[in-house]
């Protein structure tokens, strides 16, 4: 089954950066769809960013123009760059596909604050 292992979250100021970096053991990992999830206290799980087997990519309005999602392929990699972070970017970050998630990895905590 799919496995997912995300990193690269830490506390950091508001307008501050973070690098998250996600490892899939996936079959064919290429031809899915990939996202960035994240769940703050008291909220449902968001989606985030979406990167498509062809590298199209989609994000949700509110890190529009922020956030940036990549992949790469041979590595079997995901990565989410999030610039300019505010408060309300705190959450549990998670990755997995797209379409039909499988397990929820352990995630990587992201905390803004000042």
């Amino acid at each position: 089954q799919a496995l997912f292992v995300e990193s690269g979250g830490g506390p950091v100021q508001p307008g501050g950066s973070l690098r998250l970096s996600c490892a899939a053991s996936i079959e064919t990992f290429s031809r899915n769809a990939m996202s960035w999830y994240r769940q703050a206290p008291g909220k449902q799980r968001e989606l985030v960013a979406t990167v498509g087997s062809g590298g199209g990519t989609d994000y949700s309005d509110s890190v529009k123009g922020r956030f940036t999602i990549s992949r790469d392929n041979a590595a079997n990699m995901v990565y989410l760059e999030m610039n300019n972070l505010h408060i309300e970017d705190t959450a549990a970050y998670y990755c997995n596909l797209r379409i039909g998630p499988s397990s929820w990895g352990l995630g990587t905590q992201v905390t803004v604050s000042s």
